[in-house]
């Protein structure tokens, strides 16, 4: 009897968000789950790996931990100490907010699938496009990405390629489908507020938020905001080739 593919559920929302729970359900069909998520929120850490201090792992239940550290830290650490096993897919999320535009440079939730990548294993992230404070309702985005890893685990995907997944929070019914999208360009409400302590010390929060984007045909952020699921494939290689002529230009020789 062929072995179940063990599949990771990891966020950078936490052990405890809500989202992870959902993807884990929707994961039990594909095969043995195994959930590895920081111990607390840790958004917008992009791709970091804690180094300079040590880490601790807690366990929550059967095939559940938690590590103290980045989304990175816990791919890291379920395919190398944890799971008994590397994966054979990572799924990230359902993140609560879009990752879509340059949000995947920041975000966890994207970076645990590059870590998955990086390890030699397939990786999908997923979020969950909110809009207003209606509840949230991770379920449909949940479904959907289990639906897509089912498709990666039967047919695959190219090397150092993973899957950056935005689903709007709609009615089922008013979702009108997915599209393959590139990545486009959100806008952002940036500015540093200042606050003060009761001891009069200034401290700062780096505030910005709302959903706002340039308009790009076929874009991830046109995409959600018309209604549809996202998909767009990324690249663990960051290298721009079509600059390397370019540089030669320059006298700089190629290595």
């Amino acid at each position: 009897m062929a072995e179940r593919p063990l599949i990771l559920v990891t966020n950078d929302d936490g052990i405890r968000a809500g989202g992870i729970d959902a993807l884990a359900a929707a994961a039990q069909v594909l095969g043995d789950v195994w959930v590895v998520a920081p111990e607390s929120e840790q958004s917008a850490m992009a791709h970091a790996l804690t180094l300079n201090h040590p880490l601790r792992i807690r366990e929550y239940g059967h095939q559940r931990f938690s590590v103290d550290g980045t989304p990175t830290d816990c791919v890291f650490f379920a395919a190398l100490h944890i799971c008994p096993r590397k994966p054979d897919l990572v799924l990230s999320g359902v993140n609560r907010g879009a990752n879509v535009g340059d949000d995947v440079t920041y975000s966890g939730t994207v970076s645990a699938a590059l870590e998955g990548v990086i390890m030699g294993f397939p990786g999908i992230a997923v979020s969950l496009v909110i809009r207003d404070d209606s509840p949230r309702e991770y379920g449909p985005a949940a479904a959907y990405a289990a639906k897509l890893a089912a498709e990666v685990l039967e047919l695959g995907l190219p090397p150092k390629v993973y899957l950056n997944v935005n689903v709007p929070q709609l009615p089922d019914d008013q979702i009108k489908g997915a599209r393959i999208t590139t990545l486009g360009t959100r806008t952002y409400d940036d500015r540093i507020v200042s606050c003060e302590d009761p001891r009069g010390r200034p401290y700062y929060w780096i505030g910005g938020k709302g959903f706002e984007a340039t308009d790009i045909p076929g874009s991830d952020c046109n995409a959600v905001l018309d209604g549809y699921i996202s998909v767009t494939p990324l690249h663990a290689d960051p290298t721009d080739y079509s600059m390397i002529d370019r540089l030669k230009g320059w006298g700089l020789e190629q290595g």
